[in-house]
């Protein structure tokens, strides 16, 4: 019998605007999934580091025969789904398609609608999408997948209840498929560390944050499941031997959460004598860092990391289930610089009930810090997140028009504060301006920055971050 074809992709575009690109860990991990449980021949197309069409797309995945067609997308790129769709089933009638990703989570069965696709997964895809595999080869209704969204032989959507149970020993989980991607060509766009261009791979080391911020999906549940040191350890070694690379970019929501699992976690790399860079783009918890946890991952080889401030005003970050110490946050932030550190800082502004007064905190604690470099977003409602729901019920006219399709999200621009939009988009071209022209900033970007032969391409990124929003006429979306 010959081996289940199937064809799994990263669906949305590189544009001049959304052009971060870093490998496309949702699909590499069910790959690899996959081809421990079944006999597969397996093709992954990343759309955003090839940045091909849609036609394209559905043409590679035609031309492959796939049995399987599984699409992973965020909202943000989920417009283009219906079409994708559409074109692949035209060339494939018999295969089956099932949509993945952080849109189908947040979205639920509206995911589905205007789309050829016979299902969505919803959460952690790895099991849930072998038991729908499954449960096709075999002729099996797919009621009886957990938590599945499917269409029915009526056309009608449905959704299942139940939740198929979370990895809880993320070991168990084979490495990622990188070897059916080209890591290299990752080398040569921007990935999601602003500090140029490195020889780097990407890993998840863990899963689930068991904090409550109001903006944030349940993708991975609330319990925090992490890769041994070990794990981490031999994952990094196995990417050297094959790749030559010598960085790794974490990726976790919440790297540090267990002080122990970290400190073991360098320990062991510096016992074994493995040399490499480390950058968090996602930002580490910053309030519970401690020196020691800083000193082991910089000696180690941590050089960049994010830091989530979002807001200064303690009673926003009671309100927002963020919870985070912001005395903490500032001597987390100056100990990782003490040590040479590169710092990115990142604030949210326009918060439901936020005040003029709590803007002004948030944006003068980041133009105070010793942060190198910072961003300002705009605080944007998700769907299916309590920030969403709060809005909705209290302001629904603010999301009428609201469109995520094709846009970073650091351009959607709305306003959930109950200030008027020129005041809260004035001062958030403002502190762009205050925050990167800074003399003392500007000195330490020119001293710091960790690769000095790219610091001249850095200085287009500088301008474009200090001026934004400068030439914006309208704030509304």
């Amino acid at each position: 019998m010959k081996p289940l074809r199937v064809f799994l992709a990263n669906c949305g575009s590189r544009t001049v605007e959304y052009f971060l690109t870093t490998p496309p860990m949702g699909i590499l991990y069910l790959a690899g999934y996959l081809r421990s449980k079944r006999d597969v021949d397996l093709r992954l197309v990343d759309q955003r580091a090839e940045n091909c069409s849609v036609d394209e797309l559905a043409d590679t995945a035609i031309r492959f025969e796939a049995d399987v067609v599984g699409l992973s997308s965020i909202t943000t790129s989920s417009h283009m789904l219906a079409d994708l769709t559409t074109k692949i089933r035209q060339g494939l009638p018999n295969a089956l398609i099932v949509l993945g990703g952080p849109h189908p989570t947040a979205f639920g069965a509206e995911a589905m609608v205007g789309t050829q696709a016979d299902a969505a997964v919803v959460g952690e895809g790895e099991v849930s999408f072998e038991l729908v595999i499954r449960a096709h080869l075999d002729g099996a209704n797919l009621s009886q997948v957990p938590g599945l969204i499917w269409r029915d032989k009526d056309g009608h959507i449905v959704t299942n209840t139940g939740r198929v149970p979370l990895v809880e020993n993320l070991d168990d989980l084979p490495f990622p498929a990188y070897d059916l991607i080209n890591v290299k060509d990752y080398w040569r766009l921007q990935s999601l560390a602003p500090i140029g261009r490195r020889t780097y791979i990407s890993l998840v080391s863990s899963r689930g944050c068991p904090y409550q911020c109001m903006w944030c999906h349940d993708v991975f549940g609330k319990k925090h499941r992490a890769h041994s040191p070990e794990r981490i350890v031999d994952e990094i070694q196995q990417y050297q031997r094959q790749w030559g690379m010598n960085e790794v970019e974490f990726l976790d929501d919440v790297f540090n959460l267990s002080r122990k699992r970290v400190i073991a976690f360098c320990e062991l790399a510096q016992r074994k004598g493995v040399k490499f860079k480390i950058a968090f783009p996602n930002a580490v918890r910053t309030d519970i860092l401690t020196q020691n946890v800083v000193d082991a991952l910089v000696d180690t080889g941590l050089y960049y990391s994010a830091f989530a401030l979002e807001t200064a005003s303690p009673r926003l970050q009671e309100f927002t289930g963020k919870h985070l110490s912001v005395p903490k946050f500032l001597e987390g932030v100056e100990m990782a610089v003490r040590r040479g550190v590169f710092s990115n800082g990142l604030a949210m502004l326009g918060f439901p009930t936020e005040t003029e007064d709590e803007l002004k905190l948030t944006i003068d604690t980041m133009v105070d810090s010793p942060l190198h470099i910072g961003s300002f977003f705009t605080v944007t409602p998700f769907p299916k997140t309590r920030l969403y729901e709060l809005v909705k019920e209290t302001h629904p006219g603010k999301l009428d028009g609201l469109s995520y399709a094709n846009a970073s999200y650091a351009a959607i621009q709305v306003n959930c504060s109950a200030m008027p939009d020129e005041v809260l988009f004035a001062h958030q071209r403002r502190a762009n301006l205050r925050f990167f022209l800074k003399p003392s900033r500007v000195a330490r970007i020119l001293r710091d920055f960790p690769q000095r032969r790219y610091l001249p391409t850095y200085l287009p990124s500088f301008l474009m971050r200090a001026t934004k929003g400068m030439f914006r006429r309208s704030a509304t979306p």
